[in-house]
């Protein structure tokens, strides 16, 4: 984990992502994070300011260079629950993984992290498995 100054839950996606290790939140203070979230930003059409991002509950489920909330933050704002592993339809499709972009965002961790949430809670999660999780989705080698 990055820092120790961070509200986890805060920072924790609802969908079980980790914002506090994502590069468009690691930008704000971070200076090689900065360089490739202007890079990303150029090619979107946007300014750096509007790719900067302070996690997705304090965007109101808005990522960063996209302009409306996503699924995912619409629906448990709907059901007012915290993490979409504590709803009752756990998992849908709203998590269902994607290739497109996977080599570059780590959307198909979501179902992965959200179990590791649900049996380890969020903070022991944070801490002990979340960048682990990132590094051996962008990093790992197939192992079955």
């Amino acid at each position: 984990m990055e820092s120790e100054n961070v509200d986890l839950r805060e920072l924790t996606a609802p969908c079980g992502l980790d914002c506090f290790n994502c590069v468009f939140y690691l930008a704000n203070d971070k200076e090689d994070a900065r360089k490739q979230v202007e890079s990303f930003a150029q090619q979107f059409g946007f300014t750096l300011d509007k790719a900067l991002c302070k996690g997705c509950r304090a965007r109101e489920g808005v990522p960063p260079l996209r302009v409306e909330a996503c699924k995912v933050f619409k629906c448990i704002s709907s059901k007012g629950i915290e993490f979409c592993s504590d709803c009752s339809d756990f998992p849908c499709d709203n998590l269902h993984p994607y290739a497109d972009m996977a080599t570059i965002v780590p959307h198909n961790t979501k179902v992965f992290n959200l179990c590791l949430i649900r049996k380890m809670g969020v903070e022991k999660w944070a801490e002990e498995k979340a960048k682990l999780v990132r590094d051996t989705y962008f990093g790992g080698k197939w192992n079955i």
